[in-house]
């Protein structure tokens, strides 16, 4: 193959960082179960409240702000200090906020520590010194309290005034257990999107099988729904001890079905994985006073076609594939080297994938 390219002749500073991800052999991606799925069930939660921060050096919402004042005011009189807002109308070391708590995915357990994040939701210029008062966190529903969160502010980020946390800030007063047994003794195991396939599902559903089964009789204890969903069944003698077969489950070993060939771009932070099964058929591009021109197969030089050896030119020259095209990757890593921009190289490879020139699935992270 041979690729003209003609760019502007100053260098270009590049934020681009290329990852090929190699498409191995089935033997080199034997992998656990458990590393691509998760037991459905085993999620987050979100614990939420309002509550007020004292201590602050005269960075608080301040006498104006009167939700915050109305709060501190509510909170007094539980303690009964009744006082008017007009009394505390100079107050400049309170603040409102929001606080956050994020059970793990495990669950938690009456008096277990989780962090909390607290974010200012008034006028605050600043939560750094502040302390957050005993607040109570409610779930989703609003509808009872599972935590209550206190504790000194730490800013993580002292670009960003206004957000802090508390290491192990809240103590949970309930538990938050997570089911993962269904009726009928089911688990389901879920397969992460990245993995998400009918083969993936169905080679993870053949393996559990294939492990529970005899010589000369297949037992069929798991079904796979469909790209994501794996049904699993225990048998009835591990019913006593449910937790010993799924970590068994979870650790068989399968063999990678053939993924397909991806190409994800990061716009944010100008990163471009490539798999590199990806090609590019052949295409012109003509971009920023730049001209791309890829041919497939390689024509033979002749006088009025020589081949190019200008310095600012890149050569991509496919291998011989029983004539298959040239990978993006080496296109890619070709204009990396003549320090085209990140951004430039994005949109080359998003126009090459609208116009069908590009093998693999375009995906895009904002």
């Amino acid at each position: 193959m041979r690729n003209r390219l003609t760019t502007r002749q100053q260098a270009l500073g590049i934020s681009l960082a290329l990852f090929g991800a190699l498409l191995m052999t089935p033997e080199a991606l034997a992998t656990r179960i458990a590393d691509v799925t998760h037991l459905q069930g085993r999620r987050g939660n979100v614990l939420v409240g309002y509550g007020l921060v004292i201590g602050l050096p005269g960075t608080g919402d301040g006498g104006k702000y009167l939700a915050s004042i109305v709060q501190l005011q509510a909170m007094l009189a539980k303690f009964e200090i009744p006082l008017p807002t007009s009394a505390l109308a100079d107050t400049k070391n309170v603040a409102i906020v929001m606080v956050e708590a994020m059970i793990p995915d495990n669950g938690v357990r009456e008096g277990d520590r989780i962090d909390v994040r607290v974010n200012s939701s008034g006028v605050s210029k600043s939560l750094a010194g502040g302390h957050l008062v005993p607040t109570p966190l409610q779930g989703p529903g609003l509808d009872r309290i599972f935590a209550f969160a206190s504790g000194q502010l730490r800013l993580p980020d002292s670009k960003v005034k206004t957000s802090a946390i508390v290491t192990g800030g809240a103590i949970m007063e309930a538990d938050v257990i997570h089911n993962y047994i269904a009726e009928g003794w089911e688990i389901t195991l879920v397969v992460e999107d990245v993995y998400a396939s009918h083969a993936m599902a169905a080679t993870i559903a053949q393996i559990i099988n294939e492990d529970v089964s005899e010589v000369g009789e297949m037992r069929r204890i798991a079904i796979a729904l469909n790209p994501k969903m794996v049904v699993v069944r225990i048998p009835e003698g591990q019913r006593d001890n449910p937790a010993e077969m799924i970590a068994h489950v979870e650790s068989l070993e399968l063999l990678m079905p053939p993924g397909e060939a991806r190409v994800v771009i990061n716009r944010t932070t100008g990163t471009i994985v490539i798999d590199e099964a990806v090609e590019i058929g052949p295409a012109v591009i003509s971009h920023n006073g730049m001209s791309i021109v890829t041919t497939q197969p390689p024509p033979k030089p002749t006088d009025e076609a020589p081949l190019i050896t200008e310095q600012r030119v890149a050569s991509i020259q496919a291998p011989n594939r029983d004539g298959k095209g040239a990978r993006l990757k080496e296109l890619v890593d070709a204009l990396n080297q003549l320090n085209v921009p990140a951004p430039d190289i994005i949109e080359i490879v998003e126009n090459l994938h609208r116009t069908g020139k590009i093998t693999g699935k375009l995906i895009i992270v904002e």
